[in-house]
């Protein structure tokens, strides 16, 4: 398997777990309400297993986000320096994601580790299950910031450059999605 397609292939499993995660709450929350309203008692880890949910789909679309180059970025000032300084920037810029990736990769591996020795109030699951999150997603994001720094040094196709001119290709895919 190509490695391009490798990666549409993990996006597309990423959002499969993202629409199952959304339904999941939804499903959740909506009996609890009715069983709690309707019948006078709903199911008490109700509550607890939407929060882990919740914290995963905003984890697993942070990834995704960023896989897509969908976070917010200000390039007004990048796009009036000429490339050589706007691949400048993009790799200072690049460097410092990677050490505040590594920050919180390191963080969330200190929070599964004591996380495996603390419960839940409810259901008693491991706590690491929360913290598992934040370590998928740093891993997952210091990866693709990673690979997309390597695009911007060896100046490869691909590269995200904040200011660059988008190629008119990904112009009419993105107007075509809006």
């Amino acid at each position: 398997m190509k490695p391009n397609l490798l990666v549409r292939a993990a996006e597309r499993v990423v959002e499969a777990l993202m629409a199952l995660d959304l339904a999941l709450i939804v499903l959740l929350v909506f009996s609890n309400v009715v069983g709690r309203y309707g019948f006078g008692a709903g199911f008490a880890g109700a509550e607890e297993v939407s929060r882990l949910l919740f914290v995963w789909l905003v984890f697993l679309g942070a990834v995704l986000a960023l896989r897509r180059g969908g976070h917010l970025g200000v390039a007004l000032l990048q796009a009036r320096l000429p490339r050589p300084l706007r691949r400048a920037c993009a790799v200072l810029t690049h460097v410092l994601m990677l050490y505040a990736l590594w920050l919180f990769l390191a963080g969330s591996w200190s929070q599964v580790q004591i996380g495996l020795h603390t419960y839940s109030t409810v259901l008693h699951y491991p706590n690491a299950f929360m913290a598992a999150s934040g370590l998928v997603c740093a891993a997952s994001m210091l990866l693709i910031v990673a690979a997309n720094l390597l695009r911007v040094v060896f100046d490869r196709a691909g590269a995200m450059v904040p200011g660059d001119p988008e190629p008119m290709g990904q112009q009419l895919a993105l107007g075509a999605a809006e």
